[in-house]
């Protein structure tokens, strides 16, 4: 295509299809909705680029194009243990649950991970589900390479380090793959081994993230965390760290979990929580070094991590308490931040979250 050329619309390249199935009839064994898919996939990436500057759309080689849309189904294409999809057939499948009466399968994405086809099915109900109000028992949570969290209820967890723990193994496998002839038989083969290493630490991270997530939610009744950017953090000297605690995709799970149990979620300031003090509100600055906070002021003395959590619980609390959530119910026992007397800042429990390691 020419430089000067426009770029050709959505809806030019859709009504092109049928005559590239004939000049490629290969096409044609494809479902026609996947490549109307595949078409609209590339045009929602190039209208990101051009106004949002997200940045140029990716060339797909060969292996990259992992995933498969089916948007819609005249009938459910599920039954018992079956799936049925077009120019496909009947697939066998592991239904981890039944879909739930009264909802409709609208899309089915076929996802290919490592070695391992999955089947994301999307269902909708006409149910309107409200969003949780502020109510009970509130704490803060706060996130680090130290420790993987510290609640304001003094609960710790230690770390568990998914990619440093298989590092070796995965470094073996690499290396063994840097010397395989590319697009050969065998490389093809290490390859799959790798991607399975890399597998099984996202899954394994994500099952821990949903585990904490709901400990933190059958311990309190509304959760607040720091509004951190960890794309930036994760491009510093302890990068690898920041990537492996996966902490992005632990707020999400969190917010994901509160709305499902109905808690209250909310994401506060992250300035400064670590250099004030959440009894009298004083400026304490500290180094990384230091891992106990104590203020001069008052006199108060706890881990550094918990203290950061009492700071995030205390500004949750101010958060909710302004006129935006006037009316809205509130039992919660703590003052706003930097309150003198607050009985869930000097109280701690004494408990942990599931399987969690002090």
């Amino acid at each position: 295509m020419p430089a000067d050329r426009p770029f050709p619309g959505e809806l030019k390249q859709l009504n092109a299809l049928p005559k590239t199935k004939k000049v490629f009839p290969r096409l044609g064994e494809v479902p026609s909705q996947v490549l109307q898919q595949a078409v609209k996939q590339l045009h929602r990436g190039w209208e990101s680029f051009q106004p949002r500057g997200t940045g140029f759309p990716r060339f797909k080689k060969y292996g990259q194009f992992k995933s498969l849309l089916f948007p819609q189904f005249k009938k459910s294409p599920i039954s018992g243990n079956t799936l049925l999809l077009p120019k496909i057939g009947d697939i066998k499948i592991n239904l981890h649950r039944p879909i739930p009466d009264g909802f409709a399968i609208k899309q089915v994405r076929i996802i290919k991970k490592a070695d391992i086809w999955y089947a994301s099915i999307s269902i909708q109900s006409d149910v309107n589900v409200p969003d949780p109000m502020p109510h009970g028992h509130a704490i803060g949570v706060d996130i680090g390479l130290e420790k993987f969290l510290a609640t304001s209820d003094g609960v710790l967890v230690k770390p568990h380090k998914f990619l440093r723990k298989m590092q070796s193994k995965l470094k073996s496998l690499q290396r063994r793959l840097s010397r395989k002839k590319k697009r050969s038989k065998n490389y093809e083969k290490q390859r799959i081994k790798v991607a399975r290493i890399h597998h099984i630490i996202d899954n394994t991270r994500k099952d821990f993230h949903f585990k904490q997530a709901h400990a933190l939610c059958e311990s309190a009744d509304m959760i607040f965390m720091e509004d951190l950017d960890f794309r930036i953090m994760a491009k510093g000297m302890l990068g690898k760290h920041m990537l492996d605690g996966g902490f992005g995709q632990f707020r999400s799970i969190v917010k994901y979990v509160c709305w499902k149990l109905g808690k209250f979620f909310a994401e506060v300031s992250s300035l400064r929580t670590s250099q004030e003090c959440p009894e009298c509100g004083a400026t304490v600055k500290k180094n990384l070094k230091v891992r106990v906070h104590h203020c001069p002021e008052c006199g108060f003395t706890i881990d550094r991590d918990v203290a950061s959590g009492l700071v995030i619980r205390n500004r949750g609390i101010a958060l909710i308490s302004t006129d935006g959530w006037s009316g809205k119910e509130t039992v919660c026992a703590g003052d706003r931040a930097g309150a003198q007397k607050s009985s869930q800042v000097r109280k701690s429990r004494q408990g942990a979250t599931r399987k969690s390691k002090k």
